[in-house]
């Protein structure tokens, strides 16, 4: 529970919830890449305080799971592992089409406790992936341009044009 800007107390989103306890698990696992959604619920359980919903264990299977078609929702704060597991959504991961909701909580939204969450997310996390996202976009540019010398040899190609440097 956290207080509203009116002073009435409101509960943290379901969606928040999940992306919260899944940050934290990440931070207390740094060597394990994804959670069962069995370990992200007892993580809402364990570590975030309000009351529980039973709907957490459809938002970490399904709600909040960027590369699955959106049945309710569009939020993209977990990627797809396996059928059982997830982790935290990073620059460059896939997400199905209509899938174009929010990947880490408002930062109004959540109490201040959390913060250091999103600003781990932002600095550490993702901040690999946004890095690891630019080489892939380098990446996919090989070969482009290859029908400008089809039929010649890039070697003779690259000579042809340097004809008449001085």
């Amino acid at each position: 529970m956290r207080k509203a800007p009116s002073g009435t107390t409101t509960r943290l989103k379901v969606a928040d919830q999940v992306w919260i306890a899944t940050a934290m698990l990440h931070r207390a696992h740094p060597d394990r890449a994804d959670f069962t959604v069995s370990e992200i619920v007892g993580e809402v359980r364990r570590s975030l305080s309000g009351e529980y919903r039973h709907s957490i264990r459809v938002h970490a299977l399904q709600h909040c799971v960027a590369t699955l078609p959106p049945v309710s929702g569009a939020y993209r704060m977990l990627t797809w592992t396996s059928s059982n597991t997830r982790r935290l959504f990073r620059s460059g991961d896939g997400t199905a089409p209509g899938r174009k909701g929010k990947i880490v909580p408002q930062r109004s939204e959540i109490p201040s406790q959390y913060h250091e969450l999103l600003d781990w997310y932002v600095s550490e996390y993702d901040a690999a992936a946004r890095g690891s996202a630019e080489l892939d976009g380098l990446l996919a540019l090989r070969g482009s341009g290859k029908e400008l010398w089809a039929g010649e040899h890039a070697d003779a190609y690259v000579a042809r044009l340097r004809d008449g440097w001085v």
